[in-house]
């Protein structure tokens, strides 16, 4: 697809295979893939698809058994451990259907997990998470921990953490599958709004409603991209 653009991903000639007792399983086939800055992209597949798989191997949870991903310029794929984890500490913002917010601590100590990983002192871990949150809509709930609040307000939580390290990409995977529809409606609301302020965005998901917010929409089978499209509001 032509995009002026800069492409801050690039996957070429993907696979991934799991070896699987005596057999394996390519989850992956052949993926070719490029995602560009302030793109807003869904990637759609039934269970089994390799959606899952390509969402780990793009945001440095799993290894490609072959291909190339480059994320900024620079080669993903042959990378090391400790490289993976800066890329992931970095480069990317993780958005999860379940939240994994650490139920002891406080909105804003949440949010603040990242830069601790980052090395950040600790005024400005504060005045960035405080940032994030205000961000979400959420600057009046800082002092509150997860079960104090809402599912809604634990998603924000959630985005506000992901967002705070100034990612490239934020990765979304199911984000509104622990939610009701309200609910989801105003966290989609709030991705919509992310995107307009110059965030890319990769959103993972099996609902076609939640696709169709994108800008683009790239859809998988048997590990292999079947459609690759561009949205009617593009």
């Amino acid at each position: 697809m032509s995009n002026t653009t800069q492409a801050i991903i690039r996957l070429e000639r993907l696979q991934r295979r799991y070896v699987m007792g005596g057999g394996y399983i390519d989850a992956l086939q052949c993926v070719d893939l490029d995602v560009h800055e302030n793109e807003y992209l869904a990637i759609m597949g039934q269970s089994g698809s390799g959606k899952s798989t390509l969402m780990n191997i793009i945001g440095c949870l799993d290894r490609p058994t072959d291909g190339e991903y480059w994320l900024n310029n620079e080669r993903v794929s042959t990378m090391n451990d400790r490289q993976l984890a800066r890329i992931r500490n970095q480069d990317i913002g993780f958005v999860f259907q379940t939240f994994n917010l650490l139920p002891r601590m406080s909105a804003l100590a949440n949010v603040e997990v990242p830069l601790v990983y980052s090395g950040k002192k600790r005024k400005e871990r504060h005045e960035l998470a405080i940032a994030a949150l205000d961000t979400v809509g959420l600057g009046d709930r800082m002092t509150h921990r997860p079960s104090e609040m809402s599912g809604g307000q634990r998603q924000r939580v959630a985005i506000a953490r992901a967002l705070v390290t100034n990612p490239s990409i934020l990765l979304a995977d199911e984000p509104t599958g622990n939610l009701d529809s309200s609910t989801g409606e105003e966290i989609m609301n709030l991705f919509d709004q992310l995107k307009n302020q110059g965030n890319t965005l990769i959103v993972v998901t099996h609902e076609k409603h939640i696709a169709d917010r994108a800008n683009r929409i790239v859809r998988l089978s048997d590990g292999n991209v079947i459609s690759d499209e561009n949205t009617s509001e593009n």
